[in-house]
């Protein structure tokens, strides 16, 4: 049953066995100080002056680094497309559920799936969460339901993977590559981006419940947009940070194939979603990876140095492998990531 349809039953005060987690799951939650999260100001990544391009890419790598995720502000994307795009994926979570059913799908590579929780063939405990999940690139599909969203789903899309390819030529600087290193290596130009939105319905008992569970994301970046409903939380430096968002501004995490990419100098990033009582979160994610045929591991550029050569981290796998092996599994903090870690001997 859907997150939503169970969300509006009559009378619902307590959430059922098959949805509920042990409180413990929560863990340590702590707040940092506002401002604290890195802040990028993408006009000056793409039309800065040398010194300030030169700033924000190094403040990129420190974030990189650091935190795993970044918010970027001054971006271009005009308010009422991102405005749009949310009110055309609630629109989407407002079907009726055999008009949803039509754009269920079944396999990982469906270029349209919809659902609830994660994978439900696996999980002992469901997730309170829906979801659309969408392939907008290299070749761009779209429910057909409800009227409009596609139209509004190709713009946003083709605006969103613009930055993301703006951020990437600076992260590739970062990290003393040519800017277009991870482009031209992971082929970009035949890049899968992938858009996920996740309806996270009001809940009478968010204490025993969870959203989404600790995980990393497969792929470079992924940019977030949310309804203004806090959810959130990334983890940093082992307490999970409750994350707000500034307005107008994209919040961007670091995926396991830039870990990889980077032989482990860029982090990627642990974050989950809490449910609340206060209303329904809506957010959307666009997912930035490597063409399907590239094989991702460590740049070979990042491995000699003066002071001699460092071992490969990772081991070099498929994308679309390592989708297949991410997607069909239970969500279990970085154990994908961990399976093509290489061990120190």
């Amino acid at each position: 049953m859907a997150a939503k349809t169970l969300a509006e039953s009559p009378g619902l005060t307590s959430i059922p066995a098959t949805h509920t987690f042990t409180p413990d799951l929560h863990g340590q939650v702590t707040s940092v100080p506002e401002g604290s999260i890195p802040v990028i100001d993408y006009s000056l990544l793409i039309s800065g002056t040398p010194g300030q391009r030169s700033e924000i890419v190094h403040k990129l790598g420190r974030a990189c680094q650091d935190w795993g995720f970044f918010m970027v502000i001054n971006h271009g994307v005009p308010q009422k497309l991102l405005s749009s795009i949310l009110d055309g994926c609630r629109g989407f979570f407002d079907l009726e559920e055999e008009e949803k059913q039509e754009f269920k799908g079944s396999h990982v590579l469906d270029p349209i799936r919809s659902g609830t929780s994660f994978n439900v063939s696996v999980e002992k405990a469901f997730y309170w969460r829906d979801f659309l999940k969408v392939f907008v690139h290299p070749v761009f599909y779209s429910p057909t339901k409800p009227a409009g969203l596609s139209e509004i789903s190709l713009e946003y899309s083709q605006r969103v993977r613009e930055i993301a390819r703006g951020l990437l030529t600076g992260i590739s600087e970062s990290l003393g590559l040519e800017g277009s290193y991870i482009d031209k290596a992971l082929n970009l130009e035949r890049g899968k981006q992938i858009f996920i939105a996740n309806l996270y319905p009001t809940c009478p008992q968010p204490e025993l419940a969870m959203g989404m569970p600790p995980h990393s994301d497969h792929g470079l970046l992924t940019l977030l947009i949310q309804n203004g409903i806090g959810g959130l939380q990334i983890q940093h430096k082992g307490k999970w940070v409750n994350v707000g968002t500034l307005s107008n501004s994209f919040l961007v995490n670091t995926g396991d194939h830039l870990e990889i990419l980077s032989n482990g100098r860029y982090k990627s990033a642990l974050h989950r979603a809490m449910v609340n009582n206060k209303g329904t979160r809506i957010s959307i994610a666009m997912a930035h990876g490597p063409s399907l045929d590239s094989v991702v591991s460590p740049a070979p550029e990042l491995l000699v140095s003066n002071e001699g050569n460092e071992p490969a981290a990772y081991i070099g796998m498929k994308y679309k492998d390592y989708l297949e092996l991410q997607q069909s599994n239970k969500l279990d903090g970085k154990s994908c990531l961990d399976r093509i870690r290489i061990s120190a001997v």
